[in-house]
């Protein structure tokens, strides 16, 4: 069996963090969201094909043309027009079934797998606000009766998740499908006018669905991550006066100097330095050559490859791209006085993020100055610097490196 992953889109409202690579690149766990997602299909299908197109290779030359047991085959999106768009592109490429998925969602593979034994069917989920998603509308026995991509009207709260079971009658219904109002072609028309002709089910997911449709949704996938999937184990040169509390897992290569308290669950990749004197407290990821150094505080955070808090650093409730340094003393703040959730500028709207704690979203390369403070919820783009005692009260932003 096939499936098509759809990997091409820019995802602005994940800026900073995808201004410099691809969403499905993102880091969960010592890996990509793409990596899993293919894992999850390994005992489902031979063969991906994945519609790339923003930064497409980047995923290129992360995954070549084989992942496991999975024959990967690339086509080229070269504009980005929706979603329905995309899996055209793979027209005459496909088998006569196939699953279709968004490239920037975790699914269960147990989902997967009753997915890819139906007859015409897409994973759906009760949501308490399906207005983000499509939703639908079902008989009793889950046949869909209609779909509304992003409605305006509440009829049902069961979304759409994005995962199909579909058949290549899909690309005719795909060329004759209208152009949206954000001018794109978009699947669930397609899947809306095929369940107008053929019985098509709404098939409820039973596993975990976690969706990234925001930078912190990443703290989110790393914390379900690490409560579900951590295997601990350590490795690299460990001081005897270092403390390892609950369930860590350390990496070949990385150091762990006297004084340093980690607390899991924890994942801390290789080639990392760590100490002395400082603290990783639960729900931490660090990816590959990661710097937390002298009296340095991380608790609950994401660092990417290369990331450094080398000296008397707090970072709470973070996102730190790759490459960054933060300044001596630099300090992210994570929750309000008035203990309110904590909104974040996305595309020019201050968006809830229905979290109580979010400190800083950093993009790659990012270097500040000692003694720098951060708002919660405020973001640095790829490459920006801060000056000595800085005060970030708002998102510093400078034009798209494209």
């Amino acid at each position: 069996m096939q499936a098509i992953i759809m990997a091409a889109g820019r995802s602005t409202r994940t800026y900073p963090l995808t201004l410099t690579r691809p969403k499905p690149l993102l880091p969960v766990m010592g890996d990509s969201l793409l990596a899993w997602q293919l894992r999850a299909l390994c005992p489902i299908v031979d063969e991906v094909i994945l519609v790339v197109g923003y930064r497409g290779a980047m995923i290129r030359d992360r995954f070549g043309d084989r992942f496991d047991t999975i024959r990967l085959r690339y086509v080229e999106q070269v504009e980005q027009r929706g979603t329905g768009h995309a899996v055209l592109q793979c027209r005459g490429l496909t088998d006569p079934d196939f699953l279709v998925l968004n490239g920037d969602d975790l699914y269960d593979p147990a989902d997967l797998r009753r997915l890819a034994g139906t007859e015409r069917a897409a994973l759906a989920r009760e949501v308490a606000d399906p207005r983000p998603y499509g939703i639908y509308e079902t008989e009793p026995d889950g046949r869909v009766l209609r779909l509304v991509e992003k409605p305006t009207e509440i009829f049902s709260r069961l979304a759409n998740i994005g995962a199909y079971r579909l058949g290549a009658e899909i690309f005719d219904l795909l060329e004759h499908a209208p152009v949206s109002p954000r001018g794109e072609i978009e699947l669930t028309d397609a899947v809306q006018s095929l369940a107008r002709q053929r019985p098509f089910y709404a098939l409820p997911a039973e596993g975990y669905w976690i969706p990234i449709g925001y930078p912190w949704h990443l703290l989110d996938a790393n914390r379900f991550w690490l409560d579900h999937f951590l295997e601990p184990s350590i490795h690299g040169d460990i001081s005897p006066r270092a403390e390892i509390h609950g369930p860590v897992y350390i990496g070949p290569g990385t150091v762990a100097r006297a004084g340093t308290v980690i607390e899991g669950p924890a994942w801390i990749g290789p080639d990392c330095r760590i100490g002395p004197n400082c603290w990783i407290r639960p729900y931490t990821t660090l990816g590959r050559g990661c710097v937390v150094g002298h009296a340095s505080e991380v608790k609950e955070s994401v660092f990417l490859d290369g990331a450094r808090a080398p000296h008397q650093n707090y970072v709470g409730d973070s996102i730190v791209g790759e490459g960054v340094n933060l300044g001596c003393g630099t300090i992210t703040a994570n929750l309000r006085h008035d203990e309110a959730a904590i909104r974040s500028m996305v595309q020019g709207t201050l968006v809830d993020t229905g979290r109580k704690k979010l400190g800083a979203v950093i993009g790659d390369g990012v270097h500040t100055g000692i003694n720098t403070s951060i708002y919660p919820g405020r973001k640095l783009w790829p490459g920006v610097t801060t000056s000595p005692g800085a005060v970030v009260d708002r998102d510093i932003q400078v034009s798209d490196p494209d």
